[in-house]
């Protein structure tokens, strides 16, 4: 049976955006799986806003990220066509994770795929005005995770 290889990239939503808390983290290492089975990719995150906003993305070589689609804890969120009937999150607010599952995995599934959370504001204005003006803001490394 023919193997194919999931690839996930870790990336923060504050490297955008947020200077908080917020953030995710996804397992780092390599997924394969055979053509045909299913295959659940994980990500973890940390705010403190109440309704949380889970997006993702999937990367495929050479190409920007594309938009496949969100969860939110409180209403129903957004998945783009060609992921609905085989991509499934599931977003769990008490253990603030977020399981995407792929079933039926096609070639051409294999890609990097991103797991991103909205950010929210918990520092004032002029706090973000001055560490943007020093450059005092939050890095972060990716990790690539199959």
């Amino acid at each position: 049976m023919e193997k194919l290889m999931i690839i996930m990239l870790f990336f923060s939503a504050q490297d955008f955006v947020c200077w908080g808390q917020d953030r995710v983290e996804q397992p780092s290492g390599e997924m394969a799986a055979n053509k045909g089975d299913p295959v659940t990719l994980h990500c973890n995150y940390s705010t403190s806003a109440t309704n949380v906003y889970i997006y993702w993305y999937k990367q495929l070589p050479n190409r920007s990220p594309t938009f496949m689609l969100s969860v939110f804890s409180f209403g129903t969120g957004t998945t783009v066509d060609e992921f609905k009937d085989r991509f499934f999150p599931t977003l769990n607010s008490k253990s603030k994770t977020v399981q995407l599952m792929i079933k039926n995995l096609h070639v051409s599934d294999s890609a990097v795929y991103y797991c991103a959370l909205q950010p929210t504001v918990t520092e004032t204005h002029s706090t973000l005005i001055q560490k943007i003006k020093k450059r005092d803001l939050p890095q972060s490394t990716p990790v690539i995770i199959i």
